[in-house]
């Protein structure tokens, strides 16, 4: 174990972070609010610790897939609990497991709140809450990786630590330059979004927050109704973009590069697609049988397949309140989830894609015993370590998700909240059903629970293997 490149990237993942709470610090400064030296001595002390750990270069700079996989793991541990001081200090989240809950949600674009009361915090603590989305979205290691460059190009392990999804696409040659492409597209579609808000005449601080959520698919609402209180311009703009960020941003880079072909040959943004118009006029068919309604059920419809599926969290309605074909249709949005390489949450469409072609295969060999099936996606043979790795995960995921089921009944809900809460959390998702639907919170869980779903979030997050490694004492040894 190189345990010296480690705490180097851990001391760099301290310094951003330092440095990105000069901007809730700013937002104090201008609403004239007493966090102004919370967010500001914070930002020294991080910049000051994380300097330490950077001061002397590690002697030897080469590091594997264990190394990246611990180093992305405590790095969101570590930026978790960083995060999580600012509403301690300040006594608007005073218990430390809620306020880390609150930030391990923010980072990991969950949006679980056990917010009561919202509208209650300050501008400078909902910017910090709402900005964490917009950071943890992309991922802070792809930020430190498109400013800094890392010898022998060793760099990918972080990328596959911290990546979405089944498998890691290429963009370019140089991993540096990968990064910063996405980074690159990530904020020229948060800008565009952030000018159609402001052309709604969306007051400017309810749209920065409302990029962040849409951008990094968080949704932590800053009003106590969501979004359901803006116009319908706003709302739809909203969906729009959450749909837009929830596609793999490897299909925006084959657009700009002109490589239309290419771009609408990948499988997963086609299936996404369809998936989300099935989604849309499914519900739409089935509130419309229900109340005899279609407009604005068209509009709640479009809105909340949009925020599900790419695990944003954004409401426009109560869909607790849903038919329960809808509500159904919900849940399984809530495991789908968006595209590999994007910012939503969820098992990723890609995954689905390849267990249904496993399926398709495995019938094709009962027909044909000699024939010899191979599985392609976008045209190319999946890789056996590829296909391996995605049916592990799937039995990871149903093994963690029975546990944290069976954990979270000694609080004694109901079946429903239970499960929706775990699926809430784990796939990154926000909101449930019953009493933590898009009008509840999950404030009345034991702090037993919150630490489950705490480990949850962060599992969905960082695609479960990154945290396993890092529990795993074998990890530890220096030749092991």
């Amino acid at each position: 174990m190189n345990y010296s490149i480690i705490f180097n990237i851990i001391g760099w993942v301290i310094k951003v972070e330092g440095f990105l709470m000069l901007f809730p610090a700013l937002v104090a400064l201008i609403y004239k609010e007493n966090n102004i030296g919370i967010f500001f001595g914070c930002a020294a002390v991080y910049y000051a610790v994380g300097k330490l750990l950077t001061l002397k270069n590690p002697k030897d700079s080469r590091f594997y897939a264990r190394e990246g996989f611990v180093a992305v793991a405590l790095s969101w541990v570590v930026m978790s609990i960083l995060g999580a001081i600012p509403f301690i200090i300040s006594g608007e989240i005073p218990s430390c497991i809620d306020a880390v809950f609150e930030i391990v949600s923010g980072f990991t674009t969950t949006g679980a709140s056990i917010l009561v009361d919202v509208e209650a915090l300050s501008h400078s603590m909902l910017f910090w809450r709402s900005f964490s989305h917009w950071i943890g979205g992309m991922g802070v290691l792809v930020f430190i990786l498109a400013i800094l460059p890392m010898a022998g190009g060793q760099n990918i392990y972080l990328i596959k630590a911290e990546s979405t999804g089944p498998e890691v696409g290429k963009f370019v040659p140089k991993l540096q330059k990968t990064a910063g492409y996405l980074y690159i597209i990530y904020v020229a579609m948060s800008l565009i979004q952030l000018v159609l808000l402001l052309a709604g005449n969306m007051p400017l601080f309810d749209a920065i927050c409302d990029v962040f959520g849409s951008a990094g698919t968080g949704g932590f609402g800053i009003k106590a109704d969501s979004i359901a209180g803006y116009s319908t311009y706003i709302q739809m703009v909203t969906a729009l973009f959450m749909f837009l960020f929830g596609i793999n941003f490897n299909f925006y880079f084959l657009l700009i590069s002109k490589r239309l072909r290419a771009a609408l040959g990948m499988e997963e943004v086609k299936w996404y697609v369809i998936i989300y118009v099935v989604a849309v006029v499914s519900i739409v068919f089935n509130l419309w049988k229900a109340t005899g309604v279609v407009g604005i059920n068209v509009k709640d419809a479009i809105f909340q397949v949009s925020s599900i599926m790419t695990s944003t969290g954004y409401a426009t309605t109560d869909f607790n309140k849903w038919p329960e074909f809808s509500r159904y249709i919900i849940c399984v949005l809530m495991f789908i989830g968006a595209c590999t390489g994007s910012t939503g949450g969820g098992m990723k469409v890609a995954r689905f894609i390849i267990y249904f072609k496993q399926i398709g295969k495995q019938i094709g060999f009962l027909i044909h015993p000699r024939s010899v099936k191979i599985i392609r996606m976008n045209g190319k043979k999946l890789e056996h370590d590829t296909v391996r790795i995605v049916n592990t995960y799937l039995l990871v995921y149903i093994f963690i998700f029975a546990i944290s089921m069976l954990i979270l009944c000694i609080d004694n809900f109901d079946l429903i909240t239970t499960f929706t809460a775990v699926s809430a959390t784990f796939n990154n998702i926000g909101p449930g059903l019953n009493m933590v639907g898009p009008t509840g919170n999950f404030f009345e869980f034991s702090v037993l629970s919150k630490i489950v779903m705490i480990f949850d979030m962060l599992a969905g997050r960082l695609e479960i293997f990154p945290l396993l490694v890092l529990m795993t004492p074998t990890t530890w040894r220096r030749n092991g």
